[in-house]
């Protein structure tokens, strides 16, 4: 089952910059209205970048922000959580590239300054096309996706793991250069 909806929404305001619905009776006005409920709450605190919410009927809204813009999708809970945030990293880079073609650098300003709801619509092609891609978790190309950020993770994890364990040995130097100090420092006392 592809994502139902997908959202991509001021911050500050909840304000609906585009929205895309999937051809099904799944995504029912009640989702809609949770949805614009999360968008709206989002202004209000202090939001985490990446969060997943249960909702009724089995299932689930994924949100991703990105320069003071949130993606949201609803799927259902079956889904897979990392493939729904790859589809908004998507949906994130190409609302980011149509903006920047047709504004340029002002592209945060025409986003900051956008008045009425929905005033991106016509990026609803490219979601559509996005929620087709992205209809089957275990299609290989999505399987190749999901592989390449896990091998992603796996880079950034080892990268890490090198880094600590070299801190620990800078730290074993400099604990020996300490007794060395405190050893010579005997020789200076009265």
């Amino acid at each position: 089952m592809p994502p139902l909806l997908t959202f991509a929404a001021r911050v500050s305001d909840g304000l609906p910059l585009v929205a895309s619905f999937a051809p099904t009776s799944e995504v029912l006005e009640e989702h809609k209205q949770q949805a614009k409920q999360i968008l709206r709450g989002l202004a209000s605190s202090r939001s985490a970048a990446k969060m997943s919410i249960e909702t009724t009927a089995r299932k689930v809204f994924h949100y991703l922000i990105r320069d003071n813009i949130c993606y949201m999708t609803l799927t259902e809970s079956s889904y897979p959580k990392r493939l729904a945030f790859l589809y908004l990293e998507e949906i994130g880079d190409g609302f980011i590239e149509e903006l920047t073609r047709d504004y340029s650098d002002q592209w945060r300003s025409a986003v900051d300054t956008a008045a009425r709801p929905y005033q991106f619509i016509k990026f609803d092609q490219f979601i559509q096309r996005k929620q087709r891609d992205f209809v089957d978790p275990t299609s290989r190309q999505n399987a190749t996706k999901l592989n390449e950020d896990l091998n992603d993770i796996h880079s950034i994890m080892k990268k890490n793991i090198e880094e600590v364990l070299n801190r620990g040995e800078k730290l074993e130097n400099v604990s020996a250069i300490s007794s060395r100090l405190v050893d010579q420092s005997k020789e200076f006392k009265w």
